[in-house]
């Protein structure tokens, strides 16, 4: 067992929803532990300035930032090395499922918000941001997941959190993976492990990436009900009046 109780292999508690901005065009939000991440989708739309502009499809610009409020010492407001950083590998972990072919000159962009941090947070904003991709009806032939996995004590496990992180000779390797082909998006090394190591890591990600798709196929399954539901109800209601 772990410091917080799991087992190797076992995840934190998960939550997930869609559509929980209305001004904005694709949204999402995704709670892994005490992880929270929320992520808008805006676009596509015009991109400026023009120079920018791809005329043979659109681009994708992915903005990651964490609240200030979302750590225990107060974090300094606007963008930092590692945000900047962050948003790069995101867009680079979400690009290979997009088709921006039909949105020439136009830009998508992403905006990641994480509101409580508590490790993983690279990981859910990316799990989030897929979400708010598909809620936004952006073209993608799959979902992406992605969860941290590390090494601690010599123990590969997954879903770290902030004590397991700052343990001592602490791994952390951030994955992401398609839900379909489960091909790799994303893979960070931070430390040291062996070749037998990080492949055992893999198929723990592996694992765990395919749970998280389950939850992001059902938070988008039920947000289509709803609003089914909603629509029935509206229909009868207007049926009755007349």
């Amino acid at each position: 067992m772990r410091i917080n109780g799991r087992k190797n292999d076992q995840m934190r508690e998960m939550e997930a929803k869609v559509g929980i901005i209305k001004r904005a065009d694709g949204s999402a939000y995704f709670r892994i532990g005490d992880t929270i991440a929320i992520a808008a989708v805006y676009g596509p739309r015009e991109l400026h300035p023009k120079f920018l502009q791809d005329p043979e499809k659109g681009i994708l610009r992915c903005n990651y930032d964490m609240m200030s409020f979302s750590v225990p010492e107060r974090k300094r407001p606007g963008p930092s090395r590692r945000s900047v950083e962050i948003s790069l590998v995101t867009e680079k972990s979400l690009l290979p499922v997009l088709d921006l072919r039909q949105f020439p000159n136009a830009v998508v962009d992403i905006f990641i918000q994480i509101i409580q941090a508590n490790s993983g947070t690279r990981c859910a904003g990316i799990t989030a941001a897929s979400m708010a991709l598909a809620h936004a009806g952006i073209p993608m032939c799959d979902l992406v997941s992605a969860v941290s996995v590390g090494r601690i004590n010599n123990e590969i496990v997954i879903d770290l959190d902030k004590d397991e992180e700052d343990t001592e000779n602490a791994t952390d390797i951030p994955l992401a993976f398609t839900g379909r082909d489960k091909e790799i998006n994303l893979l960070q090394l931070d430390g040291d492990v062996s070749r037998e190591e990080l492949l055992k890591a893999i198929e723990l990600a592996k694992k765990g990436c395919e749970e998280i798709n389950e939850i992001q196929k059902k938070a988008l399954i039920d947000h289509i009900k709803e609003k089914d539901n909603i629509k029935v109800k509206e229909a009868k209601e207007k049926s009755e009046e007349e």
